[in-house]
């Protein structure tokens, strides 16, 4: 293979940035841990924060407000226009910006319009900038909060604004000391702080000249937790927290010809820069991602194998790496891992199963490093006996679900199959369920130890874990397939007998290679099939027929919040286009012509009434609708992985420990490009033209013909 000289383009982040731009939208993160997206804001249309921000998953509010004092020292009413209450929004990545007109109380004359940009930079600091015409400058821009007595410290008047001491809350009843201070870039003309009122609230305020000239005036409020964990931050985390623009840089641009997938592929990088957390938190040492905003805004294991799964397409991987070493730093004694990780205490952190194994190895694939695979080697192995030992002690291959919230997934008919009580007891360990996505976790797990071990030089180690992986390989094909259901299903683990009942996590198994042609020909019939998983949007979490289904999330004949029996999970259907990929790639030309379809059905769901300028992450959605949960609220749920299957799905790239490979899904677009992509220290791009491939590695290229993979050695190109 002879290669050609090219050189790969560099996308300009700020321009794609700036594409999302959208009126409707506020959530602003610094990349660090401390956010600002309140789900259902009471306070948005007023100026600077008075909705929650989080620090992680501590709720402080409020924060603070902004007032424009005239010459005279009164209050100049901002409103949008002339009838109007709201100001016109402007959000992206990083900024809120708002155009407020100053309309007189006193009428006669209508001032020109003032620019606010809200931001929330590094370090939990809460900005809001202010840019006024000069006919302002005599006025006075007046930042005030209002802080609960009961927790708020002594107030303190320095040179620069006002500082403070808060006490808040979290779910588990624990508390945090939060240092804060309003202050501005210029030293205030004056401040106040009155006593507690009878309603027990402390009122701060302190005004700022307006500037001569275009200089902005930037109010803040710096929020700066009291964590009494003094572990060293990981090395990699003494690196300052990114940009906005960096963070977007360290990504592949990706251009498809398909609207909806080019702006999703963005949008995804937001949604993980907002929920980005800095390895600085306490328990928390490794830059990590969070599930989501509120108090979803802390590491958790059930969705930390989809951020292994996409951080990996960032250059140094350094957030896929820590999205599991967090964990391991944490392991419980019996080798068992907490579910969440609090900045400041380990408190009912609950517990979630997770597919470790494979986002284990695809981390290594493009981000190798012995060190931290060792790391997670002696963790996983620890975990992985424990398994055995706590839920499969029979030595069946198959491993318990002992309640119907460990799974990520409550609310279905599998529970209720073994146990009519199991959607009342909670967190309660009472179900013996034998779970088929559980199993197919622990067996994805013990053949990635055992590549693990090899790799390492572990000789010995590899034997058992291989013995491992076959005992519930077996157990996975003899005892788990359903003639009935033509699916997988769970095993009740008091009879050993099967379920019957078809859920999603029926079509985990191909993600494994133990699925043959007859079952899964089976398994995507029922794709196809409108009576049970062949719905408009791809898939629902029960099938159709379920006599528990509800499309729209009722449970029992209330809604729930986090239903499992029926609504489209972004988390389910990754899993069945990544199997559906996974036996594409084996052979099976049908799974892939059904991921290429399935895949962009799945983005064009979340995008809300299918409005390409209104891109969503919600937790669930409508099978036939596409409509999200929007009665949650919880939008940029990061509990999937779809940039990653974008990645190799639509582009086609494949990175592995020998070399790089490019083989599309046959979805039919003429043209896709994604570069440059960092990997294992080198640069690689892929571009899709008509009938043609060409690899671009290092700047040497490589062509081939589409529909035939193109491989590309290591070897073959420059160390």
């Amino acid at each position: 293979m002879t290669p050609h000289p090219q050189v790969s383009r560099q996308p300009d982040p700020r321009l794609r940035i700036e594409a999302l731009e959208r009126p409707d939208k506020w959530y602003l993160g610094g990349l660090d841990g401390v956010v600002w997206a309140p789900p259902f804001p009471r306070w948005l249309h007023k100026p600077g924060f008075w909705d929650p921000v989080h620090l992680m998953q501590y709720e402080v509010a409020p924060c603070f407000s902004v007032a424009f004092l005239d010459a005279d020292g009164e209050e100049v009413p901002l409103t949008a226009d002339e009838d109007g209450d709201a100001p016109p929004l402007a959000w992206r990545p990083g900024r809120l910006r708002a155009l407020w007109r100053n309309r007189s109380r006193r009428g006669g004359t209508t001032p020109p319009v003032a620019t606010e940009d809200r931001r929330v930079r590094p370090g939990g600091v809460l900005e809001s900038a202010w840019t006024l015409p000069d006919e302002a400058r005599d006025g006075l821009l007046v930042a005030f909060t209002t802080q609960p007595a009961e927790s708020a410290a002594t107030f303190t008047v320095t040179e620069r604004g006002v500082r403070w001491v808060r006490r808040v809350t979290d779910r588990a009843g624990q508390r945090l000391t939060v240092e804060m201070e309003m202050s501005g870039s210029h030293p205030p003309a004056w401040t106040q702080v009155l006593p507690a009122d009878d309603a027990g609230w402390i009122r701060a305020a302190a005004a700022f000249p307006v500037p001569v000239g275009s200089e902005p005036l930037v109010l803040r409020m710096r929020l700066t937790p009291r964590l009494e964990d003094t572990r060293p931050p990981d090395p990699d985390a003494r690196t300052p927290a990114p940009t906005w623009e960096s963070f977007f840089a360290g990504f592949p641009d990706f251009t498809s010809g398909d609207p909806y997938l080019d702006r999703y592929f963005d949008y995804r990088i937001y949604g993980l820069g907002l929920n980005r957390i800095e390895g600085n938190w306490g328990h928390v040492r490794h830059p990590a991602i969070a599930e989501g905003p509120e108090y979803f805004h802390v590491p958790i294991t059930y969705s930390a194998q989809c951020h292994m799964m996409e951080m990996r397409w960032r250059d140094g991987g350094r957030e896929a790496w820590g999205s599991i070493l967090n964990f391991l730093d944490n392991q419980k004694r019996d080798g068992s891992l907490h579910g969440r990780l609090y900045p400041n205490h380990l408190e009912r952190t609950d517990f979630y199963h997770a597919n470790w194994g494979d986002a284990v190895l695809a981390v290594h694939r493009m981000h190798p490093r012995t060190e931290a695979l060792g790391r997670c080697y002696q963790g996983l192995s620890r975990y992985a006996r424990w398994m055995c030992r706590s839920r499969d002690p029979e030595e069946s291959g198959m491993f318990t679900v002992v309640n119907h919230f460990e799974t990520g997934q409550e609310y279905m008919s599998r529970y209720m199959a073994v146990d009519p009580e199991a959607d009342v007891r909670g967190w309660q360990p009472r179900l013996q369920l034998k779970g088929i996505d559980v199993t197919v976790y622990a067996h994805q797990l013990f053949g990635a130890l055992g590549t693990i071990a090899r790799e390492l030089g572990r000789v010995g180690d590899e034997a058992g874990w291989r013995g491992l992986a076959a005992r519930s390989g077996d157990a996975i094909t003899g005892r788990m397939w359903s003639p009935g259901a033509r699916l997988f299903t769970d095993v009740d683990g008091r009879t050993f007998e099967r379920t019957g009942v078809k859920a999603a996590v029926g079509f985990y198994p191909m993600l494994t290679d133990l699925v043959d042609g007859t079952r899964l020909d089976a398994m995507m019939d029922h794709l196809e099939d409108p009576a049970t998983f062949g719905t408009r949007f791809p898939l629902p979490s029960s099938s159709v027929d379920d006599p528990r289904f509800s499309a729209e999330g009722i449970w029992k004949g209330k809604r729930r919040n986090c239903p499992w029996n029926g609504r489209v999970w972004p988390m389910t259907t990754s899993h069945v286009i990544e199997g559906l990929l996974r036996c594409w790639r084996r052979g099976n030309e049908r799974a892939g012509e059904l991921a290429a379809d399935m895949l962009p059905r799945f983005v064009r769901m979340m995008f809300s009434d299918g409005d390409l300028g209104r891109p969503n992450c919600f937790e669930h959605y409508n099978p036939d609708t596409g409509r999200a949960c929007h009665y949650r609220g919880i939008d940029d749920y990061q509990h999937s992985w779809v940039l990653d299957l974008i990645a190799r799905g639509i582009a086609g790239l494949h990175v592995g420990e020998g070399g790089v490979e490019v083989r599309p899904l046959p979805h039919g677009l003429p043209h896709v490009s994604m570069g440059p992509v960092r990997t294992r220290g080198r640069d690689v791009s892929v571009e899709l033209t008509g009938s043609r491939v060409t690899l671009v590695v290092d700047g040497e290229r490589y062509d081939g013909v589409r529909g035939e993979p193109l491989h590309v050695d290591w070897e073959e190109t420059r160390p």
